[in-house]
């Protein structure tokens, strides 16, 4: 038998091209090698992108062979007994239950037919079924059924909204698949308990309907997908969310424990933004995360992250809000703490610890610096406006649209001066988006500058300097596109160590 060990379901990562008129889009980018291609292109007579899975046609007669082999596999397949959970080891466990049921079944299959129908049969029994494609491409942020019938849809990282050739055409296929998400979730759905809400094994969230008395076209399902690799600072460059000059400006905030908040509504950003500026976070230091949902991804070896788990069956039994993972955290003895979304009674425990000392990042959801105050300050929140003090600064995110484009901007950074006992915030704005011209303007007057300066000794001087030559050194790295995460990381952890050996191996005066 030829080698039929050939599938990979992690191929490089291709550089897909920013087009700025969808109908030149036509690209294909392997998602499951050799198997499964991606093939993105515009449809003209829909007027619109559309979004093809590619994999291996199979005739009538190898549908129906693949049908019985599936079906006694069923019976027979335990991937738990599986001693190596490794790729190949799971393959070769595959090959050798289907090479038992062939010869069960005293079927002969072509070496090229068995070839093709092992990739399904990989598919279905390890992966995803049918959206496994989807689950194995990258640039996927969010992939939605809204029933039988009617197309499945993605959110692309590069092309947003597209419609997908993947429909599921029967209510029991459908049916089965949700079944096979909650078993994934190690969660249960039934048509006394309909909805599911969990987390697959990769940390990608998943939303559920079973039955169609919840959704009228039948079970439906939302997969929000983790990202391992998330976007990098100078990736951000280059779709132009924020300018390098902000960049320069998180990377000394962070590296002098100032406090950040970002807001913004629904997938404006925000997480990918917090995972960008925690690129900056000191080599060294100590780094704890609380989220419900695993989103965040630090390129570090000290990093101890948390997930708040749900109750098991009703009631509270077995469940670790993020209330109480942050009231440990701070006795893990954090230097950075990071929080996925504040939005309850952990908000308390964030802004002590950002009070006593304890450098904090997070995100809200909230469009604006005044909606960020209201919120904090209001049911279920309730903090003091005196505690609100504590924050140095709130980055706001937001839809846009731009030449005809859906896109993410950064709008604004609001440093936050003083909040009276009433409520009222003194803010000052060093840098804003404008959408009228797509640029990002900056003024040098920082306030969170001048608290810097104030606690560390440091002349205007030094802080400008610092500030230019971080500046320079961002843009420089996007111009030669340094985007990747391990190398990019390493620059920045040589730069904390020996910062004129980094600017003159970009080309940069130390004098600037």
């Amino acid at each position: 038998m030829a080698n039929i060990y050939e599938i990979d379901a992690s191929p490089p990562i291709p550089p897909l091209p920013s087009v700025k008129d969808k109908t030149k889009v036509d690209i294909r980018y392997a998602v499951i090698s050799p198997y499964a291609t991606i093939h993105i292109y515009w449809d003209k007579d829909e007027s619109e992108l559309k979004y093809d899975i590619e994999e291996p046609m199979l005739s009538e007669e190898e549908l129906e062979m693949l049908s019985q082999i599936e079906a006694g596999m069923k019976e027979l397949i335990n991937l738990n007994v599986v001693v190596e959970r490794t790729q190949q080891a799971i393959i070769e466990y595959i090959d050798k239950t289907a090479h038992l049921l062939l010869s069960e079944l005293d079927l002969k299959i072509p070496e090229h037919s068995y070839k093709k129908m092992f990739y399904y049969l990989y598919r279905d029994f390890v992966g995803l079924n049918e959206i496994d494609p989807l689950i194995n491409d990258y640039f996927i942020e969010d992939i939605e059924c809204n029933g039988i019938n009617t197309p499945v849809y993605i959110v692309h990282r590069i092309y947003r909204n597209i419609k997908t050739n993947l429909v599921f055409k029967s209510m029991d296929s459908l049916g089965s698949f949700v079944e096979k998400l909650a078993q994934r979730c190690g969660r249960y759905v039934s048509y006394a308990s309909p909805i599911l809400d969990g987390s697959l094994p990769d940390g990608s969230r998943v939303n559920a309907t079973y039955t169609e008395d919840i959704t009228s076209k039948g079970p439906t399902f939302t997969i929000r997908k983790f990202t391992s690799l998330p976007w990098t600072p100078t990736q951000l460059l280059s779709f132009n969310t924020l300018s390098p000059e902000m960049l320069a400006y998180f990377w000394i905030l962070v590296q002098y424990k100032a406090n950040l908040l970002i807001a913004g509504g629904t997938s404006s950003g925000k997480t990918t933004l917090l995972n960008a500026i925690a690129f900056f976070i000191p080599p060294e230091s100590r780094v704890v995360s609380i989220e419900d949902t695993r989103e965040i991804n630090l390129p570090r070896e000290n990093w101890l992250p948390s997930v708040a788990r749900s109750a098991i069956g009703s009631g509270t039994i077995g469940e670790i809000d993020l209330f109480r993972l942050l009231k440990n955290s701070f006795r893990q003895n954090p230097d950075y703490v990071i929080v996925g979304e504040v939005r309850g009674k952990e908000a308390f425990v964030l802004f002590q610890g950002m009070a006593s000392g304890h450098a904090s990042l997070s995100t809200i959801h909230a469009d604006s610096v005044d909606t960020v105050i209201k919120r904090l300050e209001t049911p279920p929140i309730e903090l003091s406006p005196t505690l609100v003090n504590v924050l140095d600064a709130v980055i706001v995110m937001t839809h846009a649209i731009v030449k005809h484009e859906q896109t993410r901007r950064l709008s604004s950074v609001v440093e936050i001066i003083n909040v009276t006992p009433d409520g009222i915030a003194m803010t000052n704005t060093p840098y804003v988006w404008n959408p009228q011209d797509d640029r990002f303007y900056f003024k040098k007057d920082s306030k969170v500058f001048e608290k810097i300066r104030r606690r560390y000794g440091l002349t205007e001087k030094e802080i400008q300097t610092e500030f230019t030559r971080r500046t320079k050194l961002l843009y420089e790295m996007y111009k030669r596109k340094v985007f990747g995460f391990e190398e990019l990381q390493k620059i920045i952890a040589e730069y904390y160590k020996n910062p004129e050996k980094v600017l003159a191996q970009f080309g940069i005066s130390s004098a600037d």
